[in-house]
């Protein structure tokens, strides 16, 4: 092991490990710091859902043994209703996932630190020039890149973090054998990605079931404690609480057991990215944050930033002569705003708005879905207001005055 890199990245999710991936297999010398024993790696980390689709498996090479189950379907469920669309995904085993990106990119030529928690920025001249690991252990480079999510270590030291309690969602899933995978009067969920809106299950946030083959699938779902959720929340009831509601009432699992060691918990912001980078640093990933704040997706935009990053440090070190400063990384910046999260602010306005409707009006959002065409869906979910204005209508003015009273309010903040 040395102390010297041209590259230091802390956190091995899917963000630092695919920078590490790039940045390897461009020549260049990156270690990853990762809080985790080599052995147990993920296991506190196992963490996402790990639903994702093909054009994130074919983009960085994933291959098909990290995959439980390959789909070919979204589901949408209200309470009383549900629309199907068509669309190939994949549900991947998370752990196995983590593993095989921290492994491609140690024989690409990547080191890993195992046991190797970051703690602090080395500064020099006012500038970034290393990290501490495990309180008094230290490593240098030329970049530094924060990729260890909400907890965000060297990014809040820097000042470069700018996540708000406020935006902070919870999630809780289990995996379940046993489920009623097409029960009468549902859609079916067989090779399904199935999210539902209810708030009796989640209020202000959504649920899932994601199958899994057979039998099996994962369940849980996730909340952000905000105005929506305390317009909907039910007093004294905690996120097991809903989860264990949701078990009791719904048929689909009258006969389902939890898989044993299959439990994850996992949290991460829904917001607006402020700074990203500064002098010799980046931030990438849930550091940022990146997930998409309509669907939760996060394993793509995740992997995106992380290649966007590694783009950026290459733009730099591969002439020798250019500093990475933030004026030269701004172009991480750019290529952010572009390829990983386009539209950013209309989907978390899309957002906020679908979460402040009510259990009857997601119902007839489900009608509004079948009644619309697909290219006008698909122009809406990428956040063209002429197409998001088609899914409203009169009845909806109540719903948009509390949105404008709320961003009124409370500004731009989730």
């Amino acid at each position: 092991m040395t102390d010297r890199y041209d590259v230091v990245i802390a956190g091995a999710g899917p963000a630092g490990a695919q920078c590490a991936r790039d940045l390897a297999t461009r020549g260049y010398d990156v270690v990853v710091l990762e809080t985790e024993s080599e052995d147990e790696f993920p296991r506190q980390s196992n963490k996402s859902t790990a639903g994702t689709f093909p054009s994130m498996m074919a983009s960085f090479g994933i291959p098909d043994d990290v995959v439980m189950q390959y789909t070919d379907s979204v589901v949408l469920e209200s309470p009383t209703d549900h629309y199907v669309k068509e669309q190939p995904g994949a549900v991947l085993e998370f752990a196995d996932f983590k593993r095989y990106l921290a492994e491609d990119g140690q024989d690409a030529g990547a080191e890993y630190y195992f046991d190797s928690r970051a703690t602090a920025p080395i500064m020099e001249g006012g500038e970034i020039v290393g990290m501490t690991y495990n309180g008094d252990q230290e490593v240098y480079g030329d970049v530094m890149i924060d990729a260890t999510g909400p907890a965000a270590p060297i990014a809040k030291k820097l000042g470069v973090s700018d996540l708000k309690r406020e935006n902070h969602a919870i999630g809780i899933e289990y995996e379940f054998e046993g489920i009623d995978i097409d029960r009468p009067g549902f859609a079916d969920l067989h090779d399904a990605m199935m999210l539902r809106l209810d708030h009796d299950i989640a209020p202000g946030g959504y649920s899932w079931i994601f199958h899994t083959g057979e039998d099996t699938a994962k369940v849980g779902l996730c909340y952000i404690q905000n105005n929506g959720h305390d317009r909907y929340a039910r007093d004294g009831f905690a996120i097991d609480d809903y989860l264990d509601h949701w078990l009791d009432t719904d048929p689909r699992f009258q006969n389902a057991t939890r898989i044993e060691g299959k439990q994850h918990r996992g949290s991460a912001h829904i917001q607006m990215p402020g700074q990203m980078h500064t002098d010799r640093f980046m931030a990438i990933g849930d550091t940022v944050p990146t997930v998409d704040p309509l669907w939760g997706e996060g394993i793509n935009k995740c992997m995106q930033s992380g290649r966007m990053a590694a783009a950026a440090v290459d733009s730099c070190l591969k002439h020798g002569d250019i500093e990475p400063s933030a004026e030269n990384l701004e172009v991480y910046d750019t290529l952010w705003h572009r390829e990983v999260a386009p539209n950013m602010q209309k989907r978390l306005w899309m957002t906020k708005l679908l979460y402040l409707a009510d259990n009857e009006r997601y119902d007839e959002f489900m009608q509004d879905l079948r009644r619309l065409d697909g290219d006008t869906l698909s122009k809406a979910n990428q956040g063209s207001v002429s197409a998001i204005a088609k899914l409203f209508g009169p009845s909806d003015v109540s719903l948009l005055a509390r949105f404008a009273k709320q961003e009124f309010s409370f500004g731009t903040s989730f």
